[in-house]
């Protein structure tokens, strides 16, 4: 694998069915989204000053959409970080392996959801800081 970066994650606008009673946005693996769709999750019920996330993964792609308020995504590659502003269900970040993530600043009532191209594994998962840095290192 490539050493990741996070110019990497790309802001993909997402389709949007306008209807005058409340617009829909469909999602589909292989279509709009650059992997097939295998576990779906969303966070919600965050509380004021918590942050999620605070790992990376080593195989897993991931699309994460603000799907109602907003919150910050925060990506470091090892050497550079980039912070999004996430706060329009119509547009998600694709986020490629090797990225470390960070959620933060979850606006009261928001959503965030995330779309997996893998189901759960836990050995993809890179949760220690220290971990990932020694990782990243070895790309």
């Amino acid at each position: 694998m490539k050493r990741p970066s996070v110019h990497d994650c790309q802001l993909l606008g997402l389709p949007r069915i306008y209807d005058r009673g409340g617009n829909i946005t469909p999602l589909h693996g292989g279509g709009e989204l650059p992997f097939d769709i295998k576990r779906v999750y969303y966070l919600y019920d965050v509380q004021g000053g918590e942050s999620r996330g605070g790992h990376a993964h080593k195989n897993l792609q991931q699309l994460i959409v603000a799907a109602t308020g907003s919150f910050d995504l925060v990506l470091f590659d090892g050497k550079e970080k980039k912070t999004i502003q996430m706060n329009r269900p119509y547009q998600g970040v694709f986020i490629k392996p090797g990225i470390w993530r960070t959620l933060e600043n979850f606006s009261s009532g928001s959503i965030c959801l995330v779309l997996a191209s893998d189901f759960y594994d836990e050995t993809d998962y890179i949760r220690d800081y220290d971990d990932y840095l020694k990782y990243i290192d070895r790309l």
